[in-house]
Formats: structure tokens, sequence, C-alpha cells
């Protein structure tokens, strides 16, 4: 079997490192002249860490990401909301990494080159087309960086892991339009700046219409390190306006982005100054797309982003598109026949990411902040007294639960650190 994979991020890249551990053999197309570093931060949640962990992938993480410890959610004035242990202190058999996106995917990257071959990527080609029969699929890539003609590959399988934007998806629903905008503009930029805490804590600081998170990515020493930030400000009403046409990862001045950085407070942590130290920060709309119906026709079928993107709370995107490919791999390896393994992977992945989305919509774990200043929009002396324990805890721990990374049980905790012990 042969599977043509078109995108080289998180997802197609992991992807193609599952098939060739089932001996399924994997050529990937990417549109970028290079696969490069580029991006923020981003959370990998404990149930897809295991993925990359069965690949071998755990020491390489440790050497670019950090171990998450805690999260601490917080009002705008800086009140704690909620706090919870995470990854391995939250008792999962492995952790949750803190890390820079370029850098997930670089060491995936790397890892499909020694593993594959130096040609099982290749790059500067965009997919353009594509044709299909019950004896495989052909797809043309058109390679708008040399501008020649492109090429055209034959195979079994043809997996579009080409993001938000994908041509597939464009293919399979003409009329579907441009992404949804929810009116909420993200600033992110990343900068060497002093420890926040225990070096392995994230902080989020206020609800859906208004929030700054804070979480580092990397070690840099002298007690610094690669600190990881984001303001997100509601500025428009989604439904009514379109998201302004420059602003995807469209570079921002500081200037612009300080005086909303000025509304939040982090207990023992300068908000403005790390956001005025930072070299260049980026502007993204938030968005996402409505859940499909279907992601796969014959033997064409979606994956990551181009099947399900979804607003970036509960550190989730990139977690699904590794639970993406880990499915589709298994799948290919026990179905008898490619187009009833594409069948199995739908069935299995199309309903769970369809309620993240919608999950995320309403802002996902995070909402606990908004329910919380909703009902105390000036703070509270004691959040208990403004929602139960109980309250919290239904809303953070039933997102957990569905997205499907929720902790292990106290008493499983217990026995795995006396075990390790």
């Amino acid at each position: 079997m042969k599977v043509i994979i078109a995108g080289a991020g998180i997802g197609g890249l992991t992807a193609a490192l599952m098939l060739h551990k089932r001996g399924i053999k994997a050529e990937i197309y990417e549109q970028s002249p290079a696969v490069r570093e580029v991006g923020v931060g981003i959370n990998t949640l404990p149930h897809a860490i295991r993925e990359l962990a069965e690949i071998g992938l755990l020491p390489a993480l440790d050497k670019v990401g950090l171990r998450t410890r805690e999260l601490v959610y917080y009002n705008r004035q800086g009140q704690e909301v909620w706090s919870e242990l995470r990854g391995i202190d939250a008792g999962h058999p492995v952790p949750q990494f803190s890390i820079h996106r370029g850098r997930l995917q670089k060491l995936i990257y790397d890892a499909v080159v020694e593993r594959l071959g130096p040609d099982a990527v290749k790059t500067g080609l965009s997919l353009s087309g594509f044709i299909q029969n019950e004896g495989g699929v052909t797809a043309h890539f058109t390679d708008f960086v040399r501008g020649d003609a492109g090429t055209t590959v034959r195979g079994d399988i043809l997996v579009c892991a080409d993001g938000i934007h994908s041509t597939a998806r464009k293919r399979f629903y003409p009329d579907e339009g441009a992404p949804c905008w929810n009116g909420v503009l993200m600033w992110r930029g990343a900068t060497e700046w002093k420890s926040w805490r225990d070096g392995r804590t994230m902080a989020i600081g206020g609800g859906m219409g208004a929030k700054f998170v804070l979480y580092p990515i990397a070690e840099k020493g002298d007690g610094t390190q690669l600190m990881n930030w984001v303001v997100n400000i509601k500025m428009a009403d989604g439904a009514k306006s379109p998201p302004p046409k420059e602003s995807w990862s469209r570079p921002a001045l500081r200037s612009l982005v300080l005086p909303y950085a000025k509304r939040f407070a982090i207990p023992d942590y300068d908000v403005p100054a790390l956001v005025e130290a930072t070299p260049q920060a980026f502007e993204y709309p938030m968005c996402d797309r409505d859940p499909l119906p279907r992601w796969t026709f014959g033997r064409v079928t979606l994956l990551g982003d181009a099947a399900h993107p979804m607003y970036p709370v509960g550190s989730n995107g990139a977690s699904q598109a590794i639970l993406d490919a880990r499915s589709l791999a298994d799948c290919l390896e026990r179905a008898e026949h490619p187009r009833q393994a594409l069948w199995e992977y739908e069935k299995d992945r199309l309903p769970k990411t369809a309620e993240i989305v919608r999950l995320n919509r309403k802002g996902g774990p995070e909402r606990v902040i908004d329910e919380v200043e909703k009902r105390a929009p000036a703070g509270f002396a004691n959040v208990e007294d403004v929602m139960s324990r109980a309250e919290l805890k239904a809303i953070v721990g039933g997102y957990a639960g569905k997205a499907g990374f929720a902790a292990e049980p106290d008493r499983l905790v217990a026995e795995r650190r006396a075990a390790n012990a």
C-alpha cells in the first residue's frame, strides 16, 4: 500500500511515522519551500504525547520542550479561579508538553527523514487536484516556487492534511466559504524573559472575550525561559464582520497589543513588561469551521485542521491531529480494503472532534473563567462564594473527559507514584 499525504504539518508528519511503523509506505508533499521552525508556543496533551512516545519521540521532546506541571485559571484581576496538576503530576503515564510549535514540527520532520529517507518529504508542491478510480488515486501537485509543471503521483490513498484552507475540503464542499470567525483577534509572541513560579506552570487569565495566556516553552538559563504569551480580545461580531484580510499570522506592532495586555493581572508577573520586551508579535483571527457530515470520499480523506479546525482553547488542535494520525494508521493496518479503512477512521474520529469543536466555541475548559466573571465581574474574596467546587470541577473535568485526556483517579495516581518511588 502507498499513501500520499498532502501537508507536512504536525498531523501529516505524524501520520507518515505511524504508517511507517506499520509497514505502510507514505510520501509527503508540502506546499512551503521548506519545513521551517515557525510559529509560537502550543501545549500538547498527554493522550497525544502517549502516541508520540510510542514512536520513540519522548527523548527528543524533552530536549526542546518543557513538561507542564500545573495550570492555573484566573479572572482578569488576577484572582485564582481554579488550579490543577497536569501530565505526569496529574497521574498520566506521560507528560503534557509546553513547546514551540515549530520545534515540535521540526523534531517530527527529522524523525520522518531519518526513518523514511531524505526524499520522503517533497517541498514546494501544492495539491491542485486529484482523480480516483477503483484501483487508486492520482494526485497532481503544482510547483509554485520553481514555476515548473509540478508532479503527478499515484497511490492507494490520499490523505489531505493541508490545513484550514484545505484544497480537498474546498473540492468536496465548494459552497462552504471562508472559515468562521468569532470576532476575537489573537496576538501571540515569545521572548526570553524571567521565569514564573516553578518554571513549569501555565496561567490563563480572563474568558473568551478577553484573555491572557502565559507559559514557558524552553529553558534558557540564568533564571530565564522562552516565555510564550497570548492576548485575545473580542473586536467585532464575527457573524457580521469578516476577519481582517491580512491577519493570518500577520506581524503586529507591540504598541497595538500593549494597551490590551495592561488589562490583565497575573500574580507576581509583569505582563506589560513581557509584551514590551518581545521583539515581534503576530496577529491571528480566532477561526474554525463547522463540523462536516463526512471527511472521506472514496480513497481521499481529511486529517487535522483540514478536517476539524477548532478554536485554540483547551490545548487541543495539534493533539487531535496526532490522534487522527494514530487512528488512521491503525485502520489502514487492519482493514481488508483501503476504502473500508477510511470509513472506519472517519467513524472513529469525526464525532469526537466535532464535539470538541462545539465545546471550544463555548470556551472549552476555560469557560469556567467566563462563568465566574459573569457572576462576579468585580472579583471575589473566595471563589467558592461565587461557584461551588463541584460546579467548577464539572466544567473543567467534563471537557477533559470528552476530549479524552481526563486524569486518572486519585487512587491510581497514588499507586503509580508509590510504584515509581
